[in-house]
């Protein structure tokens, strides 16, 4: 049973690295005997998860790495291939939300700025597919390996106010079924592409739309969702480990093309 699981020795790289979640991914996934390139926009953030992993005798590097930027991306892979030789798994973790981008009493859906709008769904969605233009081709050369995208509740059903967020999370997991059906179809047979949709965990990203900014109580929003949560509770970060080390593994080597919530319950409830 454990070897269904066993990811050890296995050249991961995570987008986003450097962040509440996909940190906490990082971690756990040099924990379990990988090798981790944490990859960030902010190489300060990631050297930090890096210097945590090392300090446990995990083996990662940090990178520092625009998603958005495909010669930056091209440079982060030669950094990672010259670290390891090789890559078997991109987790494209890289993502949030603007506040320039989200409604509000003072912000109407009629006067969101273009540009903020744009920013979300280009770091969300095309943060997604130009790291996999990228890495996947590495992937798909070797003959196996597996694409994981991180897709949201908001793909499933459309939260007020992040508008742009919402559309990009869909297109994420759009993506995620096109691209496990054309990798297949037309590259290799062992290459899976899947996606997990997490439910509420409080980022920095999201923190100013849950918790008070003051009191760090919670704010109506914040109350709403715990309400629509049948757990009663955000998401603890550790709370998605499981499900990637399955996703990664042999454990899942049937499954593509699927977008995997971990949410508390949210998507199963409808309110009453």
């Amino acid at each position: 049973m454990k070897s269904l699981f066993d990811i050890r020795d296995k050249v991961i790289v995570v987008t986003g690295g450097g962040g509440i979640l996909c940190g906490e991914m990082a971690r756990a996934l040099a924990r379990a005997g990988a090798k981790v390139a944490v990859l960030d926009l902010f190489e300060a953030a990631a050297g930090k998860v890096v210097g945590q992993i090392t300090s446990d005798g995990g083996d990662a590097i940090a990178v520092k790495c625009n998603v958005l930027d495909k010669a930056s991306i091209v440079e982060a892979r030669e950094k990672v291939l010259a670290a390891y030789g090789r890559l078997d798994v991109l987790i494209n973790g890289a993502g949030g939300n603007k506040k320039d981008a989200t409604t509000s009493p003072d912000l109407s859906f009629f006067d969101l700025p273009a540009e903020a709008i744009r920013f979300v769904f280009d770091l969300n969605f095309i943060g997604t597919l130009l790291p996999t233009q990228v890495f996947g081709k590495d992937i798909v050369d070797s003959g196996g390996g597996v694409i994981l995208n991180v897709s949201s509740m908001n793909a499933f059903r459309p939260l007020t106010k992040i508008a742009a967020y919402s559309a990009a999370k869909a297109a994420v997991s759009n993506f995620t079924q096109w691209l496990a059906v054309h990798v297949c179809q037309n590259c290799s047979k062992d290459v899976r592409v899947n996606a997990i949709a997490p439910g509420f965990f409080l980022t920095e990203q999201n923190r100013f739309l849950l918790t008070d900014e003051k009191t760090g109580e919670l704010t109506a929003r914040g109350k709403t969702i715990l309400d629509h949560t049948p757990m009663g509770r955000f998401g603890q970060a550790e709370e998605l480990i499981g499900t990637v080390i399955w996703l990664l593994s042999d454990a899942a080597r049937f499954v593509t093309g699927v977008v995997v919530p971990v949410d508390g319950g949210f998507s199963a409830f409808s309110g009453v």
